[in-house]
């Protein structure tokens, strides 16, 4: 007996949708990676699934893979040997599109060409019913393009799932010009049903994820591209302090320099050089060169037989300071406090109110607010400015990032960094870089995603789950910037803007409209 399962969507005010019937036949459409792993989710949902390629045997082979990963899973206790055989038995290689006459959904995970994803769905309005759905898992063409050279372009839906597909919980179901809301809503059902955590999103270039993460990649590059700080040395601080599962230069190489690069060329390319998306000359040269990344050899590292990664660069021990104050009620003050109480450090309560968090051998910190140290210094007529970066949580966090004004005194430098390393962090000296690390590259992650929710790609919850599930952010850029603060990160982002002159850096009406109302993103 099949089940219908149905799902109320809590991004729009829309009655629940009905998911496709596990007995509904699927059919996917390009039997590599991702069309392998879209049809294994859906035969393990109890879907018989139909896999067809344009490559001879390359759908059979498909199907021997994904069985075997059925009986991988059965072998771990993740499913019971008869419901592994079960799916593996429902998963069928076709050779002909005539073959999928009988589906009620035809995914695509072809090759990235407008033309060749028309002309499939185009070729398959002959052959399937007037009820089929279609769902492309395009990660970068507009489906509205798709659709239009369809005589009923409202079937078409991105259902874009992540890399591998088995494994990643989201799924974006993006809507086109002329999407069905039924359609989008059936496939948010589908995708529910099938384990999945899904998102809606609007046909705009990236969709959600791509979109989003563009700053991730893009600040570390600027930073790196300006001698803010190493490779090496920024991946740790991301991952540390940051909170991030990897840095950006080793994700990059991961990814691929080719493929993150085009991704970054299209979105900057289908929002008409928005300077907010301008792809970096840093990467070009590694593309250009060949250095993709892993899959090369090499790419920001070396991946030969014997290659050794690079340490981060942490500054040299230095004695506690003898005197240390601490200042404000901020989250880092009062992490700062624990840390040093726990390892017996003394320390007194200041009352300063510009900001300051602590005092020690002359040095006055603060965390940044997006100036460089040095005009902070200028601004304040405090010559021994030292600035620390975010962190994802200051009480947890084993390394912190710091930034010195150029005429901050030497031993100032050194008993702020010795405060730090009292408290158990290990200190990263970057250039005097505005933001520094992790407070600009969150500050544009936020601001990306309140310009995707400004411009009504998705809600946000929408934006914070997909970016948390999609590239495994440890929190969702909207709920951080609720975390830290609106009119902090709105600060920040307008600092980095008047050090630039650039319109990169604007801030999202979102932000500002919210900071007038004095309210955060999720109230």
């Amino acid at each position: 007996m099949s089940v219908t399962h149905t799902v109320t969507n809590p991004q729009t005010a829309t009655p629940p949708a009905a998911a496709l019937d596990a007995s509904a036949i699927v059919a996917v459409v390009g039997t590599g990676a991702m069309g392998a792993g879209i049809a294994q989710v859906a035969a393990a949902a109890g879907h018989v699934v139909k896999l067809l390629d344009n490559r001879p045997g390359a759908a059979a082979k498909a199907i021997d893979g994904i069985r075997g990963q059925f009986g991988k899973l059965a072998d771990k206790g993740r499913m019971s040997a008869d419901a592994a055989r079960a799916a593996g038995e429902r998963l069928i290689a076709v050779e002909r599109l005539t073959d999928l006459a009988d589906a009620a959904l035809v995914v695509e995970a072809i090759v990235e060409s407008l033309e060749a994803k028309q002309t499939l769905y185009r070729d398959l309005e002959g052959i399937v019913g007037d009820g089929c759905l279609f769902g492309t898992n395009t990660s970068s063409i507009s489906v509205t393009s798709i659709g239009s050279a369809l005589r009923r372009p409202g079937r078409l839906a991105g259902l874009h799932f992540f890399n591998p597909a088995p494994l990643m919980a989201l799924v974006e179901i993006v809507s086109g010009l002329a999407t069905d809301e039924a359609v989008a809503d059936t496939l948010f059902a589908t995708a529910a049903a099938w384990g999945k955590t899904p998102v809606h999103a609007r046909s705009t270039p990236g969709f959600i994820v791509n979109r989003v993460a563009r700053p991730y990649y893009a600040e570390a590059l600027r930073v790196l591209n300006e001698g803010g700080g190493d490779c090496a040395t920024l991946d740790a601080i991301m991952r540390d302090a940051g909170g991030f599962r990897m840095g950006p230069f080793e994700l990059m190489d991961m990814i691929g320099h080719d493929v993150n690069f085009a991704v970054t060329r299209s979105v900057w390319n289908a929002f008409y050089n928005d300077p907010r998306f301008t792809p970096s000359l840093i990467q070009q040269e590694l593309v250009d060169a060949g250095f993709h990344g892993r899959k090369s050899g090499r790419g920001f590292y070396a991946y030969g037989e014997g290659a050794e990664r690079p340490e981060p660069k942490i500054a040299v021990a230095q004695n506690a300071p003898e005197a240390i104050v601490l200042h404000g009620h901020s989250a880092a003050a009062h992490a700062l406090a624990d840390r040093l109480h726990e390892r017996g450090i003394a320390y007194a309560w200041g009352e300063a109110a510009d900001g300051r968090i602590a005092e020690a051998g002359g040095a006055v910190v603060f965390v940044t607010d997006g100036r460089t140290a040095t005009q902070r210094a200028a601004d304040t007529g405090i010559a021994n400015v030292v600035l620390i970066d975010l962190a994802l949580d200051y009480a947890t966090a084993t390394r912190i990032a710091v930034g010195a004004a150029i005429n901050c005194w030497a031993p100032a430098v050194g008993a702020a960094i010795g405060l730090l390393q009292a408290a158990g962090f290990a200190v990263c000296r970057l250039g005097d870089t505005p933001g520094l690390a992790v407070m600009r590259t969150v500050a544009m992650l936020a601001n990306e995603a309140a310009d995707a929710v400004h411009q009504g790609v998705c809600d946000a919850a929408g934006a914070d789950s997909a970016m948390r599930l999609g590239v495994n952010y440890p929190r969702g850029p909207l709920a951080w910037a609720d975390n830290v603060g609106l009119p902090a990160i709105c600060t920040v982002l307008s600092n980095l803007a008047r050090f630039y002159g650039e319109d990169r850096y604007r801030v999202s009406p979102l932000i500002q409209q919210r900071v007038f109302a004095g309210k955060k993103i999720h109230d």
